[in-house]
């Protein structure tokens, strides 16, 4: 492959993904990703925004400092304190990457109440001195997509002459159509001098459904890096899913004959991991990486199959890591079974991880006739989400249900000390929920409550969501068993978990509403 057809991916999951409303990372969580996607063979990693809290530093400083082969990168608002910060957090990463941003739109420009030039001298002061800094910049016009032509050409010249490697154009709110996005980059590359020795990006949001359409069309028009994150998480609706350019670009080489160097397999593991640390599971029809994307129930497409796959599949389960040949499990299987059954599912576990998860699984299996593929992944998100280190855990419940009245006795470990509270409530889970709050106050609002059986049959493991909302922070719980009321509480209970740790993910500067305006 020439350099022309090299397409740079730049996944920015522990940024742009983390900040859709609940979907909290532990520090550890993050190190975990940024490891996955680093092995996987993601170009540029966008660690965080280390202005934003000293969680979000100290995990950036830690992935740059880890990193094997990924560029590591840095957010920062068009402010000197900001690319300073982000500069502490990346300097040692083996490749760093200062990337700056501001809206350049009318509707932006507005916010700063910056005029035309006040805003084209604030670019060329702090891409000059993220350049400064170090030598490899990105730079992005906020709202690029509403930006005036000429304005957005005048100020793309200004950040390249003061020394932005990258220049990404974002279509912030999701906006444009596949044509307009070429004609941009087209645009851009014929009238700003400069053009040719930078690469362009492109960062596309999906309100319209359309940013993978975009992001494409941005690379056959000469953009040569594509921002998006795992599952597509982010904002709003999301981002560029990662798993659906990569894909594309494979399947239809034809007539997309670019590299990204990606390694396919990699993609159902790390997309099923991401969506346990995260809160927010994978829709089941969701392109590449749902439930029923190799599933086919029409009698005609099931007989197409049988005679040839290649009839209504276009690529096969192993492409993205899927295992073909099925390892059944039962009460009687061993722990070989079980990390050969995880290791086809696309997760790989440690020992100590394994033994857990072991236990957990003969206590499963001696519930249910059969344990299904989708028993063993909810197994799994029901581990990362209810872990020993926890500030709340649930150690007991007994709960009561008749016409009568329902009742519910708990007990918490609550910073490793049992507390227990008897209640009673409209409906098992609202006592349940009820006795969570008499053991620990708080006014985190409900605002989801969403279950759904993992398999079939009426021993089948129950899957439950919860959203919760605490003065503008939102974050997500989820868990699993056969006993639904017992997956409810470990859900709200881990939902109360997360929002201790979004408190620490502020600044002191800052509030939990303008973080998440932090995007582009």
């Amino acid at each position: 492959m020439s350099d022309k057809n090299r397409v740079y991916i730049f996944d920015t999951t522990l940024r742009d993904g983390e900040q859709s409303p609940g979907a909290t990372m532990s520090h550890a969580e993050k190190l975990e990703i940024a490891a996955m996607l680093d092995e996987m063979g993601v170009d540029i990693i966008e660690a965080g925004f280390p202005m934003a809290s000293e969680g979000d530093f100290n995990a950036v400083s830690e992935i740059a400092r880890q990193t094997k082969n990924s560029v590591i990168c840095g957010l920062a608002r068009a402010q000197l304190p900001d690319i300073d910060r982000c500069w502490e957090a990346i300097r040692h990463a083996s490749r760093p990457r200062i990337h700056t941003f501001i809206g350049t739109s009318p509707l932006h420009r507005a916010i700063p109440n910056l005029d035309m030039d006040q805003m084209a001298d604030r670019i060329h002061q702090t891409v000059t001195h993220a350049r400064n800094l170090c030598d490899n910049v990105q730079w992005s016009p906020m709202d690029a997509t509403r930006t005036e032509h000429d304005y957005l050409c005048r100020v793309v010249e200004i950040a390249i002459r003061a020394g932005a490697t990258t220049i990404n154009i974002p279509d912030t709110v999701g906006y444009t159509a596949p044509r307009e996005s070429a004609d941009l980059i087209r645009m851009l590359l014929e009238r700003v001098p400069g053009a040719d020795q930078i690469i362009f990006a492109t960062h596309c949001h999906n309100d319209l459904g359309m940013a993978t359409a975009n992001s494409l069309a941005a690379v056959e028009a000469g953009a040569r890096q594509i921002e998006c994150t795992i599952n597509g998480l982010g904002e709003r609706a999301g981002n560029t899913a990662l798993e659906e350019v990569v894909m594309a670009m494979r399947v239809r080489h034809d007539i997309m004959p670019y590299d990204t160097g990606i390694d396919t397999t990699k993609i159902m593991g790390i997309s099923r991991r991401v969506a346990q640390v995260s809160g927010f599971p994978v829709q089941f029809n969701k392109a590449i990486v749902g439930k029923n994307a190799f599933l086919h129930e029409s009698g005609i497409h099931q007989d197409g199959v049988l005679k040839n796959v290649e009839t209504f599949e276009i690529m096969r389960p192993a492409d993205i890591g899927l295992n073909e040949n099925n390892i059944v499990l039962g009460k009687h299987s061993g722990r070989a079974a079980l990390r050969s059954k995880l290791a086809d599912l696309g997760f790989e576990v440690g020992d100590n991880q394994l033994k857990d998860l072991f236990v957990r699984f003969k206590a499963l299996a001696d519930r249910k006739k059969e344990v299904y593929d989708d028993d063993i992944v909810a197994l799994m998100a029901d581990s990362a989400a209810n872990t020993g280190d926890d500030y709340l855990q649930v150690k007991h419940l007994r709960v009561i249900c008749g016409s009568d009245g329902q009742s519910a006795d708990l007990t918490l470990v609550v910073d490793g000390q049992d507390q227990t509270a008897s209640t009673t409530g409209d409906g098992p889970v609202d006592a349940v929920f009820n006795a969570v709050r008499q053991i620990y106050p708080h006014d985190a609002r409900l605002q989801l409550y969403q279950v759904h059986a993992v398999t079939e049959g009426t021993d089948a493991q129950a899957t439950v969501s919860v959203r919760m909302e605490e003065e503008g922070r939102i974050a997500t719980g989820q868990a699993s068993d056969t006993d639904t009321i017992l997956a409810s509480v470990k859900a709200y209970v881990g939902a109360l978990n997360r929002l201790r740790v979004r408190r620490g993910q502020v600044g002191p500067d800052a509030d939990a509403k303008q973080v998440s305006m932090y995007s582009h």
